[in-house]
């Protein structure tokens, strides 16, 4: 563990003075986080015309262009760097491919390192989805409706609270990597993804529940513990 600090603290220092082989070593330990953090938030419209490679492609490309502005000092700051950058990447390409359709007042907003797109309710009820896919023709009305209840439902949360859940679970972010995303400070981002995990079970428990037949609006059965 020693060792691997002290390697990432000379990466770290070399990439301060510029050094591209540095930033293609630290890039290349966080390849994997940076691609599922992208093909989480590309827009569907654009996955047949470019996929996480090619974004991936440009991100470096970016960094590459902008070696010097790094302004921290851990690996957890680069990461935050570079989803920064992807941020605008996909910004960049949206308006290239798309034109005035990527004009989505309500998904593009401003954070701390510049602007980006926020989780929308639709991917992250997607996501839900998959991890608990139906298969069988007769659920499929039920998926539906279960859809359709979970984005309704995930909409009504509170954006930022959307957006921690989307950091921490989809992206798989450190609690400190989402506090400096956000701009917040780290006890305030454990308080609320704990807020917003307690709400997310509750509507699971609901979906839940209406899945196996029984009313909507009865208790929650599932998952309502916080999370310690």
């Amino acid at each position: 563990m020693d060792d691997a600090r002290a390697d990432a603290r000379d990466l770290l220092d070399r990439l301060k003075r510029g050094d591209r082989e540095a930033l293609a070593a630290l890039f290349s330990r966080h390849r994997d986080r940076l691609a599922r953090g992208i093909r989480f938030r590309l827009d569907p419209r654009l996955q047949p015309r470019l996929d996480v490679e090619d974004v991936l492609q440009e991100v470096y490309l970016s960094s590459s262009h902008r070696i010097g502005s790094f302004p921290g000092d851990t690996e957890e700051s680069f990461f935050v760097w570079l989803r920064i950058l992807a941020g605008q990447t996909l910004i960049d390409l949206y308006r290239r491919h798309l034109g005035a359709q990527a004009r989505d007042a309500g998904r593009e907003v401003a954070g701390p390192g510049g602007r980006y797109f926020q989780a929308t309710s639709t991917s992250m009820a997607i996501q839900f989805q998959l991890a608990a896919d139906r298969t069988s023709p007769s659920q499929a009305a039920i998926r539906a409706e279960m859809s359709r209840q979970l984005e309704g439902a995930i909409e009504g949360m509170d954006p930022i609270d959307r957006e921690i859940l989307a950091l921490r679970h989809f992206e798989e972010l450190t609690n400190g990597e989402t506090a400096e995303v956000l701009g917040i400070q780290q006890k305030a981002a454990s308080i609320r993804y704990v807020r917003a995990l307690k709400r997310l079970k509750e509507i699971l428990a609901k979906l839940s529940d209406f899945d196996q037949g029984r009313p909507r609006d009865g208790p929650p059965t599932a998952g309502g513990g916080e999370e310690r």
